[in-house]
């Protein structure tokens, strides 16, 4: 299957305008953010800094839309990142909400995904980002039916570890891996700690809600039955 990224992030493809990439900012470096046609969406993984004189630091998610740039910095200790990008062949949401530039997970409230599962939308077309939502998934141990999405959708794994089932083969997902999922594609991300949630990044596009996900028919019947 080999779908799994550990090391150098995700390219665009053929008919896919999202990709992701690692950003590491060395102590006291400042790098320039932004590009003339992809919105960016950047998490901080690790570390601390500040973007255009506002701190960040781990759990900060930031918005670049195309065009725009913004100097990111870090302090002392340097600064991980991973950037994702949408491109211009997005399809646009209608905005919904003011735009916002920086938001942090503890200022996001949760919602409610299939099961027992929850996520946090970071920004979407609530907050100006109209090509692409952005949240964090969080996944309780063991594993969700079989499902899918109607969106493409980049995953990269904040906290691991897990594995990622796609029809009869699996791979494994310590933290910092990453895969792509196209419209329509079955699959299951399972975690595999006995005692902690698994924590994911995800990028999709048509922006919207990451708890629109489908069951197949036979999948639906036993979920709703539930246990006998």
């Amino acid at each position: 299957m080999a779908r799994v990224d550990l090391i150098d992030g995700i390219a665009p493809q053929a008919g896919s305008p999202l990709a992701m990439e690692r950003l590491q900012v060395d102590p006291d470096e400042t790098v320039t953010v932004g590009d003339g046609v992809a919105d960016l969406l950047l998490f901080v993984v690790q570390g601390a800094g500040s973007l255009d004189g506002d701190p960040v630091s781990e759990g900060t998610a930031v918005f670049v839309p195309a065009g725009d740039t913004a100097m990111l910095a870090a302090t002392g200790g340097g600064l991980s990142a991973v950037v994702f990008s949408a491109g211009a062949g997005t399809d646009l949401h209608a905005p919904i909400g003011p735009r916002e530039r920086i938001v942090t997970t503890d200022q996001v409230e949760p919602g409610r995904a299939t099961g027992s599962r929850s996520f946090q939308v970071l920004f979407g077309p609530h907050n100006g980002s109209t090509r692409a939502t952005l949240f964090v998934g969080y996944i309780p141990p063991g594993k969700a039916p079989w499902h899918y999405h109607l969106y493409d959708e980049i995953v990269w794994v904040w906290h691991g570890p897990g594995r990622f089932h796609l029809g009869d083969e699996a791979e494994e997902l310590p933290s910092g891996a990453a895969f792509r999922l196209t419209p329509r594609e079955v699959h299951i991300v399972e975690n595999l700690a006995a005692d902690r949630e698994m924590a994911v990044l995800g990028l999709f596009t048509p922006a919207g809600s990451p708890s629109a996900a489908y069951l197949l028919p036979d999948e639906a019947a036993a979920y709703t039955a539930g246990p006998s």
